[in-house]
């Protein structure tokens, strides 16, 4: 199995986790640990932007952070991420080696294309793990993630 195959292996089972953990946000909740922290919310919103980021930067040598306006309930985010991530996975097995085996401008510099593809997906589990900090506080259940959690022992 070649690298590109691997990671797009490992992007799939992530991208199902993430689903799974972004449907776990109670839609319109406020809660924040802190007052600097972000909300549940627009950390999945920032996952979602991340994710469309390294896909285009991928197929064009150039990654640009413009996310776009959030959407106004958990409901649309997840159902963005669910769409987009269909998306993504075929959009990675299409990408050409060359691209994969490349470099893409990230602010400003060169850099080679698969290591930012790896670094980008363990920000977005990263960020996927917040997320889970989360849950409980708002009300929620913690899904399994690599394993058992405390509110879903077993599979």
């Amino acid at each position: 199995m070649d690298e590109k195959a691997l990671f797009t292996g490992f992007w799939v089972q992530e991208s199902k986790t993430t689903s799974k953990v972004l449907s776990r946000i109670p839609d319109g909740s406020a809660y924040k640990p802190d007052p600097p922290s972000r909300t549940a919310q627009e950390i999945a919103w920032q996952i979602v932007c991340e994710e469309k980021m390294l896909i285009d930067a991928l197929e064009s040598g150039g990654a640009e952070w413009a996310p776009g306006p959030m959407p106004e309930s958990m409901a649309e985010i997840a159902r963005a991420y669910a769409t987009q991530s269909t998306d993504i996975e075929r959009r990675l097995k299409a990408l050409p080696d060359s691209r994969w085996s490349g470099t893409l401008e990230f602010f400003g510099k060169q850099r080679p294309s698969a290591p930012m593809a790896w670094s980008f997906l363990f920000d977005i589990v990263h960020h996927r793990g917040q997320i889970t900090t989360y849950l409980r506080p708002m009300g929620s259940k913690v899904p399994q993630i690599y394993g058992p959690s405390y509110d879903e022992p077993m599979s």
